[in-house]
């Protein structure tokens, strides 16, 4: 009966094109999107790492990745204004994708991805999944098409969904709220009261500075310098992605059957340890009976069901070779696909666990040279931080050391 439920998966590689505009759309109505890296969802606990099938330098990897694929795939629609890969949730975007792995390997993929605009109203939180086909690995799919397309595209069209619904006035308040909460994160005083968050957490925009209003214009080219800044490291990641990308096919395509085995064997396993439990819990009932062939059938059913148990036990023995082996690949290609540094205005930053440190850093730089160009006085902790700046590695700005 257990054997029974099996079923047949129908398989195929998902090419469908994202949705678009039915119609052209002003540029100012373009929404910037920002997809921050993924949260690679690695399990502190090496145990639960090897439970999961999980290589941490690959899931780290695969974060950046496929953050750089949505990125990729969002910008190709032209339903959107800039998109960028930022390293973090940002003022400087008018909508934030993030991302968390679920799970992910040559076979299956599960994502959970939000979408957010500027004034804080969550356009979707969705977990999507997606089988890949064997096919999906071939010569003939072409180098754009991801073995998980289609959670990708669903991505997209939701999005989309999202931002065709919205008005005109709407758009242009979550572009006003965007640029009005950047000024406050670097000028705080000068700012506050521009945008307040009302009952029920959605910002609004409550007035707004002059259009010549000199504060307002500097906020304006530090917004630009980030976006210098957000673009240099956009570089970074299409190189990384173009290098990663022949050594992660390889590894999803010798995951793909691995990973497949594995999960039927553990089935298996389970439906065999449950059937053995059975029959051992049928014959323990059957051994208190008062008739001799009750009995004996019991004492059989006991041992049967020991028997499957036994099988059980030996398949999730074969299961964990499996595992094994997913590990071994993971960690095969781990040091040709593991994130790399990159020398960006005289500062060596890493993808992986310094670029938000990094662009904290930046940012406390544009801070300074922002109140220093108004002629204001850092506040305190600014001041502080801009103290270690200066003790620290050098930041261009504008092509001239800064902090020297």
């Amino acid at each position: 009966m257990l054997a029974g439920c099996a079923s047949h998966t129908v398989r195929v590689v998902d090419m469908t094109p994202p949705q678009q505009f039915d119609e052209l759309v002003d540029e100012a109505l373009l929404l910037d999107v920002g997809v921050t890296v993924f949260d690679a969802n690695v399990p502190e606990v090496f145990d639960d790492q090897v439970a999961q099938n999980i290589t941490p330098e690959v899931r780290r990897a695969e974060a950046n990745y496929m953050a750089y694929f949505a990125k990729n795939l969002l910008q190709s629609t032209g339903n959107w204004g800039a998109v960028r890969v930022v390293p973090r949730a940002t003022h400087a975007v008018d909508v934030t994708l993030t991302g968390r792995i679920v799970h992910s390997d040559g076979e299956r993929m599960i994502l959970h991805a939000e979408a957010r605009d500027a004034r804080g109203a969550v356009w979707f939180a969705k977990t999507y999944e997606a089988l890949a086909s064997k096919y999906a690995y071939g010569d003939l799919v072409p180098v754009g098409v991801d073995p998980f397309q289609t959670i990708y595209r669903n991505i997209a069209d939701d999005m989309l969904t999202y931002r065709k619904a919205l008005p005109d006035a709407t758009v242009q308040a979550i572009r006003t709220t965007a640029e009005m909460k950047f000024a406050r994160d670097f000028s705080p005083d000068a700012f506050e009261g521009y945008v307040v968050q009302g009952a029920t957490g959605v910002f609004v925009v409550q007035r707004l500075p002059a259009e010549d209003d000199p504060m307002l214009n500097r906020v304006r080219q530090v917004r630009e310098r980030e976006y210098l800044f957000i673009d240099t490291l956009d570089e970074y990641f299409e190189d990384f992605s173009a290098r990663m990308h022949p050594t992660y096919q390889e590894w999803r395509q010798a995951t793909y059957s691995e990973a497949i085995a594995f999960r039927e064997q553990r089935e298996k396993a389970k439906r065999r340890a449950i059937a053995g439990a059975v029959g051992i819990a049928a014959g323990a009932a059957a051994q208190m009976s008062d008739t001799t062939l009750t009995r004996y059938g019991g004492a059989v059913s006991i041992i049967g069901g020991a028997a499957a148990v036994g099988r059980g036990i030996q398949a999730f023995a074969d299961a964990k070779v499996h595992s094994e082996v997913l590990q071994e690949l993971g960690a095969s290609a781990e040091a040709e696909i593991a994130p790399h540094t990159i020398e960006l205005e005289n500062r060596t930053l890493s993808l992986q666990g310094t670029v938000e440190d990094q662009y904290e850093q930046l940012r406390r730089v544009l801070k300074r040279i922002y109140y220093e160009e108004l002629g204001l006085v850092l506040p305190p902790d600014d001041a502080a931080d801009a103290d270690d700046e200066r003790t620290g590695a050098e930041v261009l700005v504008d092509g001239t050391p800064d902090g020297s």
